[in-house]
């Protein structure tokens, strides 16, 4: 028989890594299930893990899933696949759950036509739990009635129906920009605030009307406009427009409305930071694109999805699923300096 026609040596078995690292099957199924801690020892389930390596074994995730009951995938609903933020979100998630055996499907939310179907035959028989932005709540209307584990990301505290959530420090990143632009000695700002009615926004205008409401001559206006740089470059041409003296900085909700404010503020015959200083929120790569680069947040995105991940499967064996926020950075750039003199 040629070499071609050899038969395939066989797979190995779950036996023959027990027999590799001399411990029973049982142990083998702990260890490679992840349900060794507090049961095995730390030494015998590193011997485990280098046996199956060693001869290559891989768990026949098929049957495993059948035993357990699962299908050991997860839906991430995002609001939109064109977002950075969201797509280093799924690469967070998909991180932690490659080292579980676990897949992560994207779903993104559609946008203005209302809550999605499920976009399975059954979300209850094709998932095991739902990773879910605050901003795409609309898409989870059919997968609510599917009485799937909902881990929450950046989402209200108060709202009790998810079994766990994943939030940032928002309102201290906001807090951090009107520290440093009242340092500054900036008193007369506007507020670029994204028009998508949802908690992680909301926060960050309470916490910069906080921020600024006990400085002596400091005032706040609020204007509102779409998650796209038209939109915002519309809505500060408006601001710039307006009878009366103009803001001497822009606070906005996020990276991309900052780029639109600033090509408001050019439009206008007016420099970035020299007499309008702008401020973003997120660090996305358009922050050190933009000239002159954004003094912003950042907020870090892939934690959030491993957190996320991390948390639903918490949900899913039991375990404690609280987490602290995570803290978030002002990171000063070129778009912010004192105000003009007179």
């Amino acid at each position: 028989m040629s070499s071609a026609q050899q038969p395939a040596p066989p797979r190995p078995t779950s036996r023959d890594v027990a027999r590799a690292a001399g411990v029973s099957q049982a142990t083998v199924s702990l260890v490679l299930g992840d349900k060794w801690r507090g049961r095995v020892s730390s030494s015998t389930a590193d011997r485990v893990r280098d046996s199956a390596r060693e001869l290559g074994y891989r768990p026949n995730l098929a049957a495993r899933s059948l035993r357990m009951g699962r299908t050991r995938t997860a839906l991430l609903v995002v609001p939109a696949l064109t977002n950075e933020f969201f797509a280093r979100v799924y690469t967070g998630a998909a991180a932690v759950a490659a080292e579980h055996d676990f897949g992560v499907v994207l779903y993104p939310s559609p946008d203005g036509t209302g809550p999605a179907r499920d976009p399975f035959a059954s979300a209850r028989a094709a998932l095991d739990g739902v990773i879910a932005s605050s901003m795409a709540t609309g898409a989870l209307g059919a997968l609510r009635g599917a009485g799937l584990p909902l881990v929450m990301l950046d989402s209200d505290p108060e709202d009790g129906e998810a079994a766990a959530r994943v939030n940032l420090d928002i309102a201290h990143g906001m807090h951090q920009v009107a520290g440093h632009l009242l340092g500054l000695g900036h008193r007369r700002i506007v507020h670029l605030a994204s028009a998508v009615e949802t908690w992680t926004f909301a926060v960050r205008a309470r916490a910069l009307r906080e921020a600024v409401r006990d400085v002596p001559g400091a005032t706040l206006r609020t204007v509102t406009a779409r998650l796209d740089v038209g939109a915002g470059r519309e809505a500060v041409e408006a601001v710039l427009s307006a009878p009366g003296p103009p803001p001497t900085a822009i606070v906005c909700d996020d990276d991309i409305l900052a780029a639109g404010a600033c090509k408001a503020v050019r439009r206008r015959g007016l420099r970035v930071p020299g007499d309008i200083s702008v401020t973003g929120f997120d660090d996305l790569a358009l922050a050190t694109a933009v000239e002159p680069e954004l003094t912003t947040v950042r907020l870090p995105a892939e934690q959030v999805g491993e957190r996320g991940m991390t948390a639903l499967l918490d949900v899913l064996e039991g375990r404690p699923a609280e987490h602290p926020d995570l803290p978030v950075r002002l990171v000063v750039r070129d778009s912010t300096a004192p105000p003009p003199t007179a």
